[in-house]
């Protein structure tokens, strides 16, 4: 339970109504309470999302606005999991699931690179087909100031600050790939020519095993 103290507290003689909110991971509930003075809003976690309700991820918004056909898959999000326990949990091939990757070269300018998720990123190679010194993965909290996401649910469709995107150039072949979509536990199945059609995606050759 998280507790947030309000800076003024209204003076009034009658009994006032104050709305209080309570926050969850799923929704916001908001309720009316009758007192004399109130001067906190309480925010309580309550039970997770169900698997059928759908959260609206600006990833998922940013689809919807491009009118792209896609399929959303929910599953028991693990830390550390990574693509193999999604590709586990929605019985598909790990190499057809997309990891999105937050770097940065040498001048800390981010970039996005997708890749199969059984599959490595060669920053050397990556660095040399742009021209630079060095590429490296932004820590966490840098990944999540870009992007707008956590790590384990970033997603390239809706980030935070636009940057540019290269993607393995094998990931296009494959008929449909599995990508986050905004959230820890949510992915979704559509067609790789998305990737460059909608996200103007660069394709490079920058894989190892």
């Amino acid at each position: 339970m998280v507790i947030k103290s309000v800076d003024k507290i209204p003076k009034r003689k009658k009994k006032c109504i104050y709305p209080f909110k309570v926050e969850t991971s799923s929704n916001t509930v908001l309720r009316k309470a009758t007192v004399a003075s109130c001067f906190l809003i309480v925010t309580e976690l309550l039970e997770p999302m169900g698997k059928n309700k759908i959260p609206s991820t600006n990833a998922l918004r940013a689809l919807r606005s491009a009118k792209v056909e896609f399929e959303i898959h929910r599953y028991p999000y693990e830390e550390g999991g990574g693509t193999a326990r999604s590709a586990q949990e929605l019985g598909v091939d790990e190499y057809n699931v997309v990891k999105t990757l937050v770097m940065e070269c040498d001048a800390n300018k981010p970039l996005i690179i997708l890749m199969h998720g059984d599959h490595e990123v060669s920053t050397k190679t990556l660095a040399r087909h742009l021209g630079v010194k060095s590429i490296q993965p932004c820590k966490p909290e840098i990944a999540l100031k870009h992007s707008g996401y956590l790590v384990g649910g970033t997603s390239p469709f809706g980030t935070k600050k636009k940057m540019p995107i290269y993607v393995e150039h094998s990931i296009l072949e494959l008929a449909t790939i599995y990508i986050n979509c905004g959230q820890r536990g949510l992915l979704v199945s559509l067609a790789p020519s998305v990737l460059l059609s909608l996200l103007k995606a660069s394709p490079v050759r920058v894989a190892r095993s």
